[in-house]
């Protein structure tokens, strides 16, 4: 039951800390567990450690649930949540009990260099650090290789249309990471409205943005979903050896969906951080051309009316990630430390509203979507040269 009173980050945070070392000592009995720095998240509590010297990362989840909603009291007080905690930590299927095994999928069944799992014990998931430039650091220093990165990127992951990947995600899908998902558990017409009042300024727009998204249809393609990686951001791809080497991918959510699902969160997230951090005016035409050249080739197959439907279903799935994760940040409560990024992201709430604003009106009004999609590529472009 949702109580109306906010926890505390504190507690959680002491809460998640006495997980980790518990679990680290059941998994390393006898070992050395030094904590190290907190990794700021709005999703789950990831710290830094040490174990005899071996550097990992530790992760836990509340009940499946994002930080942010734990601490708004969506799922009740504190001695609620943490009693509900020891239920589903002992629960088949915990949302890292899946990743852990989806990082396996990615590495052992689909061909895919996954960033690997030290362990996993009482809710806490341990994984090795991965080293080197993400994808979004690439495209900050290289923003003329956007479109080739990001094709790259999209390659690497071919192997998760194998049938054994397949069949291994039916067993271990995240769904909770999903796009659709997250938009209309977000905003449902019960608890939306009361969600976006929270969001200050943006709010209003906000809610007229929601509105035309749960308004706009998009029809799937016939037969079933292919796996997507279902959690592509920026940040999520690794280059250790630089951006002539293969990356390699953190933080799964592999699940059936949309063909588009893995596109719309990458261009999404790309232009949030152009807007977040602007670069110079060429560097900014340069990472958005490179996204047109990346979708000419994802639909390059395509006829013309085939081409403007999967470009619609692709527009359509970006704004809602943008608007889901924008709400996120700007609805969350003020002792829970933000990323950099989502910071930065919400000092420029205006800017993202209007590019979000625009584009729905543009869909809602029948625009042919080609026309949208090259309309807000240049609005993107617009709103990251400030």
């Amino acid at each position: 039951m949702a109580s109306n009173a906010a926890l505390s980050a504190a507690d959680v945070f002491v809460y998640a800390d006495q997980q980790i070392k518990r679990a680290a000592a059941e998994v390393w009995p006898g070992a050395e567990v030094q904590l190290g720095q907190h990794t700021p998240s709005v999703t789950t509590y990831v710290r830094r450690l040490t174990v005899d010297g071996r550097p990992l990362f530790a992760k836990v989840s509340l009940l499946g649930l994002s930080l942010v909603s734990v601490l708004r009291g969506t799922a009740g007080d504190w001695d609620t949540v943490r009693a509900a905690q020891v239920a589903y930590r002992g629960s088949p299927g915990t949302l890292l009990e899946r990743e852990a095994k989806a990082l396996a999928i990615l590495r052992d069944e689909a061909g895919v260099l996954a960033c690997p799992v030290a362990g996993h014990q009482g809710g806490v998931l341990f994984t090795e650090p991965v080293a080197g430039p993400t994808l979004a650091d690439l495209l900050a220093k290289e923003p003329h290789r956007t479109g080739e990165l990001m094709t790259r990127v999209l390659v690497e992951l071919a192997g998760l249309q194998r049938s054994a990947v397949a069949r291994a995600v039916d067993e271990v899908a995240i769904t909770e990471r999903g796009i659709r998902s997250t938009f209309h558990r977000k905003f449902n017409g019960i608890s939306g409205p009361t969600y976006l009042r929270k969001a200050g300024d943006a709010g209003e727009v906000l809610a007229t943005v929601v509105g035309r998204l749960r308004r706009l249809r998009v029809t799937p393609a016939a037969g079933r979903q292919p796996v997507v990686y279902g959690d592509l951001k920026p940040d999520h791809a690794v280059f250790p050896d630089g951006p002539e080497g293969r990356p390699v991918f953190l933080d799964p959510g592999l699940a059936h969906g949309p063909a588009q699902t893995d596109m719309a969160k990458l261009v999404s997230r790309i232009v949030l951080n152009l807007i977040a951090s602007p670069p110079d005016r060429a560097a900014a035409d340069a990472t958005i051309a490179g996204i047109g050249v990346f979708a000419d080739a994802m639909t390059a197959d395509l006829g013309p009316d085939e081409r403007a439907a999967w470009i619609k279903h692709l527009v359509v799935l970006w704004l809602m990630d943008t608007t889901n994760i924008l709400s996120t940040y700007l609805t969350c409560p003020p002792d829970l430390p933000l990323p950099e990024h989502g910071g930065k992201i919400s000092r420029q709430a205006k800017a993202v509203v209007t590019l979000l604003d625009r584009t729905t009106a543009h869909l809602i009004a029948g625009t042919d979507p080609r026309a949208v999609w090259r309309l807000t590529l240049t609005d993107a472009a617009k709103a990251a040269d400030r």
